[in-house]
């Protein structure tokens, strides 16, 4: 990968066809989806009356859900198509983030935010493979992009739920709602009817994909990291118990940082110390820094989880990169078996963070996420064989795979 991801020699992420960008910027709009009801968490919780532990459900429910439907995604797309998946998923996410707007009682929002979830497990999960396909500049450029949508949509979450959600907690989904018409708006006029796949992807094919080493090492070490992750996301709203502008400012900065680092800094890092290592080193300063932030006061906790942006940046862009080149697998089915297993843990911390804190106090659930990232920077290390396979040496059988799959002989462009 070139040091220099606006490199235009290696491949720019800037020049790329109609399509990719109204992929790309509905993409920003789902990962916005994320991290929207962060700053007003708390907010929820008093208009509700229910406590952090029933409205950290709110992403249980979604990525519990998220997780399952990995398995269905690839069976849908290979059938209908890309782009017909991608609205399919856009649609869902229209109507339960509409829903979400209008819930009467916490359970009715969390099963809303379930078939929210749903919804964007389709859509971002093909997403990726629409923009890996259809980007110019190859795979590199094409998951740069994909992670600068996720850098983007991660930062101005938190922004737009911190705005809206000033006036009412219920405004940020109605807000969500309309920008994801707006993306399916754009890829209705800009992304191509695809051809039907020339081979169907059955509903075991990402679990069978996990029988490779590699995959399993990396899907399982992003397991343990994405509990690390989303103990920061979902739970320190509540320790931070701040108005929903000051949260958003928080988690604003958090997401810039987090952008910035896995499309600036993580590709230069990776030229000069090798994937892993990077890894390793990012996920054990990250154990470091939660540690800090569990155990530190206010303000420190409120610097910590900033940092933690910085690490959570370089360990996604890595991630991403060792989930799609790492096995022999076509790039949808690869990405759908890795998905399935690190978004169970995204589903678990947010309802074991809250509970692990009444058990025993608020610095534990702390400890707890920064050892897991420690187990997967181990795990990292144990397996590094499995993981040391270059992507660019499976380059070419990827890209025959990934064209049978998709049945096109060009990229969809407009």
């Amino acid at each position: 990968m070139s040091g220099d991801p606006f490199d235009e020699g290696g491949g720019s992420i800037l020049r790329q066809p109609k399509a990719v960008w109204a992929t790309a910027g509905a993409s920003v709009v789902a990962f916005m989806g994320i991290g929207l009801v962060d700053p007003i968490l708390p907010s929820i919780a008093k208009g509700l009356d229910a406590g952090p532990s029933q409205v950290s459900l709110l992403f249980t429910s979604y990525f519990l859900i998220t997780a399952i439907a990995m398995l269905v995604t690839g069976f849908v797309s290979s059938r209908i198509g890309g782009r017909k998946t991608l609205l399919a998923g856009l649609a869902l996410v229209v109507v339960f983030a509409a829903l979400s707007g209008t819930s009467g009682s916490v359970g009715e929002l969390v099963g809303f935010r379930a078939g929210w979830g749903l919804g964007n497990a389709l859509f971002v999960s093909t997403s990726l493979a629409v923009i890996v396909g259809a980007a110019a500049g190859g795979s590199a450029a094409a998951i740069l992009l994909y992670e600068s949508a996720l850098g983007l949509g991660m930062a101005c979450g938190p922004l737009v739920g911190a705005v809206l959600g000033d006036a009412s907690w219920r405004f940020p989904f109605f807000g969500t709602a309309v920008l994801m018409a707006i993306g399916f708006l754009a890829i209705t006029a800009f992304l191509k009817e695809q051809p039907k796949p020339a081979r169907k992807t059955s509903l075991l094919d990402p679990v069978k994909a996990l029988g490779h080493g590699g995959l399993a090492s990396a899907a399982v070490s992003a397991f343990f990291y994405n509990y690390a992750f989303f103990t920061v996301l979902a739970f320190t709203p509540f320790v931070l118990n701040m108005s929903p502008y000051r949260s958003g400012a928080v988690f604003f900065a958090w997401g810039v940082l987090l952008a910035v680092f896995s499309v600036l800094v993580a590709p230069r890092l990776q030229e000069r110390f090798g994937s892993l290592k990077v890894l390793g080193g990012s996920l054990v300063l990250m154990a470091a820094d939660l540690l800090i932030l569990g155990y530190g006061n206010h303000t420190v906790a409120i610097v910590g989880t900033i940092v933690s942006g910085a690490f959570i940046g370089l360990n996604n862009t890595v991630y991403t990169e060792l989930a799609l080149g790492v096995s022999d697998a076509p790039r949808p089915v690869a990405s759908a078996g890795y998905n399935f297993v690190r978004w169970f843990a995204a589903a678990a911390a947010p309802f074991l963070a809250p509970k692990i804190e009444e058990w025993t106090d608020i610095h534990i659930p702390f400890v707890v996420a920064a050892a897991t990232a420690v187990i997967g920077a181990v795990i990292v290390g144990v397996r590094r064989r499995a993981l040391t396979m270059e992507a660019e040496e499976l380059l070419p059988e990827h890209e025959a795979q990934d064209a049978a799959a998709s049945g096109e002989a060009q990229p969809a462009t407009a």
